[in-house]
């Protein structure tokens, strides 16, 4: 007998495909942005690029990193207490800056259809702005503490961290509905997030300085 509501999100366990870390952070391991080779990961005072395949270090920049971290296909994005800075990953310098629209309470930060869509812990909610103006273009609402936001084949996910819980969230990006969720081991928190494009999400741990993989749910072809 299926004892699911209708309208109730699929939820399931997180089957957690890898560990990395911890790393040596002020801040542990906050936003987290895939560009295709590396995971880059906000640790407070610096980004560093990961190899997801060796787990080493291949790249670090010295910039403010205390929270989201976003990629376009050619720039990083990287919250700063107050700011968004756009930053040339090839060199660490700072291109542009545009104001933060949470003013320094935002957490999660993604790249998608050429906006920035971005995560307010506190206020429980995604909102999505103009990368040029930092203008607010739309505002979701969540039930839960918002952390890490990442766009995955047109679905809307996002990482939630209240007490010692977290999970990954499918929400419907129209009214922000839950549709599924993967529920991370007691004690497994997760800030940020982000898609590689195939079967993984890459997740910060937090205080913990680990950057975890976690497995994305198949999808019928």
């Amino acid at each position: 007998m299926n004892d699911r509501q209708p309208n109730a999100p699929t939820v399931s366990r997180a089957e957690i495909a890898r560990e990395y870390g911890p790393f040596e952070t002020s801040e542990g391991v906050a936003g987290v942005t895939y560009d295709g080779h590396h995971v880059w990961a906000a640790t407070g005072e610096r980004l560093i690029a990961v190899d997801p395949d060796s787990g080493r270090i291949a790249r670090s920049l010295s910039r403010p990193a205390d929270a989201g971290t976003a990629f376009d296909g050619t720039h990083l994005y990287q919250l700063a207490e107050a700011r968004i800075d756009k930053i040339d990953p090839a060199t660490g310098a700072v291109l542009a800056s545009i104001p933060a629209p949470g003013q320094g309470c935002d957490s999660g930060m993604a790249w998608a259809d050429g906006s920035l869509w971005v995560g307010q812990y506190r206020e429980r909610r995604i909102v999505q702005i103009d990368p040029a103006t930092g203008a607010v273009l739309r505002t979701i609402e969540s039930d839960r503490f918002v952390t890490g936001v990442s766009w995955a084949d047109g679905e809307l996910w996002h990482g939630t961290w209240e007490g010692d819980d977290s999970d990954l969230r499918r929400i419907d990006p129209d009214d922000g509905r839950v549709l599924e969720r993967l529920e991370l081991p007691a004690g497994v928190h997760v800030s940020g997030l982000e898609s590689d494009g195939g079967d993984l999400f890459y997740c910060g741990g937090g205080r913990s300085g680990l950057l975890r993989a976690v497995r994305r749910p198949a999808r019928a072809a």
